[in-house]
């Protein structure tokens, strides 16, 4: 786990984040997440392979599809469906894997670290957000 200074390097240099999970519908916790890191600054790109487009911004089925540079991976999605997004964050040279509050996996966590991946599990950007 992350300690709270890693925590806010981590915030503080990630520009680009890919959140994967993100929903349309505007009561959920990813799509609040998404608009208030927009509203932040960061990049936010939506990774769902149900939209086209969410928040205004082009929506992509995979991380692989996104053909940008990726700092941080933002997941809104099951613990146990956490380890092929750690290898999708790996294949596109992600810097950071962030697994959301209640979302816990073990094995994701050392595959990402191995590669040299920052790991955050637990946690939502927004309640950790100090900018």
């Amino acid at each position: 786990m992350s300690d709270d200074a890693t925590v806010q390097q981590i915030l503080n240099e990630s520009k680009t984040i890919a959140v994967v999970g993100i929903s349309h519908k505007q009561e959920r916790a990813s799509y609040k997440v998404a608009k208030f890191l927009m509203e932040k600054g960061y990049t936010v790109i939506p990774v769902n392979p149900k939209y086209q487009e969410l928040l205004g911004q082009t929506c992509y089925a995979t991380l692989e599809d996104i053909p940008v540079p990726v700092d941080m991976v933002d997941c809104f999605r099951r613990s146990e469906d956490i380890p092929p997004i750690a290898e999708s964050a790996i294949k596109i040279g992600a810097k950071v894997l962030w697994m959301q509050l209640g979302v816990v996996n073990e094995e994701a966590a050392q595959m990402a670290e191995a590669a040299g991946l920052k790991v955050v599990m637990d946690k939502c950007p927004k309640m950790e957000y100090r900018g």
